[in-house]
């Protein structure tokens, strides 16, 4: 025992131990993350409960909390319905209850505004004869919604070529904004072929419009009545339903299908109501190009800075103050940075920009406010240190005889750096890569200062002239989680969200990082095999 106690042998045991509660506690906190955010979008049964004083409520079931001495449990019901009841979720007494049914007919809406419907059919108006199918009204219902999101599908295209109509005007007003800023006498004749340009522009706006305006009224003349559990009605407009269906009467096959379509929903689409439902795909968007724009400048700045402190510079007292810097700002309280970007990037960078490069449009800012490249230029000052340390590491393991046999062979020092050091210490510098990715991927407080919102209307890459437009503001799903866990007015039906958007979160760390891994895998193979 003392000998293995010498040898050390103990300290392998508490780090495999330290290991495993490790791993253990990635894996809980994976499966609270898990538990409750998957079930979220499989479509629960409806429960129609009618109670002692007569009353009845329609929703899912979405939790039970047992009381002693009692033979049923207090249930909660997802009940919907928030512009009738003013509440998402309501907990009745098990004893209260008298009766609990599931009827067949109970219908569930999905809306474009008020969250969840929950309540039965009464009748339903179309607008045209087009719409119309044969069948009760339950299936004129269905036949009717998937043309009616068709039309809706058009609209957004008309307003699309119409937003694009909008941001030629802007354009063409830009140019002629110039032109006045240069010299309005020497460029009048200029000046005036863009306003008449912009005038004609403006009529096919305005017409376009109209025509919108035109569609938009006959598609929500379309209309569907229902009735809630106490008999109550409201008439919905089917554009504004995304979707309807009845889970105590769909199969698991027909349930499954629909889950699958909710994540391919979150995937693609544009989050709704106060970003608590619908998709997060700009989330997604923002975040990944955030990322790889960090990457861009952080992976370079820190690899050279590594390069020089390792091999170039000479040991002395200067050197080692620049390294206890680097291992210092590792540890610095990432809000700090923000606020250093705040300062430097958008207020002292940016407005310098804006007079050098937009006069004409002063004082309104177009790099002189928060946007994607200023939060990324401030993510990569946050990742740097990390990055340099790795790096330093991974060249420090490369033996000074390899070095030494290739100066030896003629080659200069920047090509022995180059063809035989840089090569071997490109496992090290991935894994100084993939701790930056998993940093700057989950980090909040900078981006709140530096660029990120609640809801972009518009992406940062799209199909307008520059197509990346690095000043404009972005998602991201790290602040998302933080919105909608923290400012939303519903925090209980928020919550689902969260754990789906934390998820969501994890698996592109993960997905990233692991591809990062495979990649670091393959390079230390290939060099070591090649040293043999």
């Amino acid at each position: 025992m003392k000998k293995r106690w010498r040898q050390g042998e103990h300290y392998v045991w508490f780090s495999g131990a330290a290991v495993c509660l490790t791993l253990l506690m990635v894996a809980v906190l994976l499966g609270v993350v898990m538990v409750n955010g998957l079930g979220y979008f499989w479509p629960s049964d409806l429960a129609l409960a009618t109670l002692d004083d007569g009353s009845r409520l329609l929703g899912a079931i979405t939790n039970a909390e047992r009381v002693p001495d009692r033979e049923r449990d207090n249930l909660q019901f997802k009940v919907g319905n928030r512009d009738l009841y003013g509440e998402d979720f309501r907990w009745i007494d098990g004893a209260a209850i008298a009766d609990l049914a599931y009827p067949s007919n109970a219908v569930l809406l999905e809306r474009v505004e008020f969250g969840n419907f929950h309540g039965f059919l009464k009748s339903l108006a179309l607008a045209s004869d087009d719409l119309a199918a044969p069948g009760d009204d339950w299936s004129r219902l269905m036949a009717a919604l998937p043309l009616v999101a068709q039309r809706q599908a058009t609209v957004d295209e008309m307003q699309g070529h119409l937003a694009e109509l909008n941001g030629e005007i802007e354009s063409l007003r830009r140019q002629a904004a110039r032109l006045r800023f240069d010299d309005e006498r020497a460029h009048a004749e200029a000046i005036h072929t863009l306003q008449d340009r912009m005038e004609q522009l403006a009529q096919r706006f305005e017409g376009e419009n109209a025509a919108i305006a035109r569609t938009v009224t006959e598609l929500r003349r379309s209309r569907a009545t229902f009735r809630d559990a106490e008999g109550r009605e409201k008439e919905i407009v089917l554009a504004d339903i995304v979707r309807a269906v009845r889970p105590n009467a769909m199969s698991v096959w027909a349930k499954t299908g629909f889950y699958a379509s909710k994540v391919l929903e979150l995937l693609t689409d544009e989050p709704r109501e106060s970003n608590t439902e619908g998709g997060l795909f700009p989330a997604i968007f923002g975040t990944v190009m955030m990322v790889m724009i960090m990457s861009i400048f952080a992976l370079p700045m820190g690899v050279v800075t590594a390069v020089y402190l390792r091999e170039y510079a000479r040991e002395g007292l200067l050197v080692r103050l620049v390294r206890i810097a680097v291992y210092n700002l590792a540890g610095v309280p990432s809000i700090v940075f923000g606020v250093v970007g705040l300062g430097f990037f958008v207020y002292g960078v940016g407005s310098a920009l804006d007079v050098l490069l937009f006069p004409e449009r002063l004082p309104t800012p177009t790099f002189g406010t928060g946007g994607i490249l200023w939060a990324s230029l401030t993510l990569s000052l946050l990742t740097v240190p990390v990055v340099i340390v790795a790096t330093e590491e991974g060249l420090s393991a490369i033996p000074r005889g390899l070095r030494e046999a290739s100066l030896a062979l003629g080659a200069t020092r920047f090509q022995t750096l180059l063809r035989v050091v840089m090569p071997m210490a490109v496992p090290g510098i991935i894994t100084g890569f993939i701790l930056a990715v998993a940093r700057a991927a989950g980090e909040v407080a900078p981006l709140m200062i530096t660029g990120v919102v609640k809801l972009a209307p518009a992406l940062p890459i799209d199909g307008n002239f520059p197509y990346v437009h690095l000043e404009r503001k972005f998602m991201h799903l790290g602040f998302h989680i933080y919105d909608v866990g923290f400012q939303s007015p519903n925090v209980e039906a928020a919550k689902p969200m969260v754990y789906i958007t934390t998820l969501l979160l994890v698996v592109i760390v993960m997905v990233l990082s692991l591809t990062a891994v495979v990649l670091r895998n393959q390079m230390r193979k290939r060099f070591q095999s090649a040293t043999f």
